[in-house]
């Protein structure tokens, strides 16, 4: 189980620390956005685990098939889009949220082997957490201080 805490970082707007465990990093807001710029906001922080794990996901496969992969790279998008859409012969607005994954893949590699660590790329488990059934559980709990 991962278990990762999130603390409002004091005298700052919306910085915050996140700790791991063995690790720690700042997250932020962008400075036009209120923030002081000084991390990644919640969406980098959500492409960059998705990308990550994308990233092992291509190299497990790619490694266990023994397919000459000799660097991957993804560069992510998320975006917000109102698309139409017909409900019951209405048109009806709906929003819908959007992430792109740019990936390059380097090394001498066939055609239908890129085709298919392209395909891997979907089955991460960061992918299919957050395109299957996902539940999360808000539980107020008492605050502790802490030396952070």
């Amino acid at each position: 189980m991962a278990v990762v805490t999130v603390t409002h970082v004091p005298g700052t707007a919306y910085q915050t620390r996140i700790d791991t465990g063995d690790l720690a990093l700042i997250a932020d807001e962008p400075a036009d956005s209120g923030g002081d710029g000084l991390g990644p906001s919640p969406y980098e922080l959500l492409l960059a685990a998705l990308g990550h794990c994308t990233v092992l996901t291509i190299l497990l496969y790619a490694r266990r098939k023994g397919w000459p992969v000799g660097q991957v790279s993804i560069r992510a998008t998320h975006e917000r889009l109102v698309v139409d859409d017909w409900q019951s012969g209405e048109l009806v607005k709906r929003k819908v949220e959007r992430i792109v994954q740019e990936i390059a893949l380097g090394g001498e590699l066939t055609p239908e082997q890129r085709t298919r660590l392209l395909e891997i790329a979907g089955k991460c488990p960061v992918h299919r957490t957050m395109t299957g059934e996902l539940e999360i559980v808000e539980i107020e709990v008492p605050l502790t201080t802490s030396a952070a």
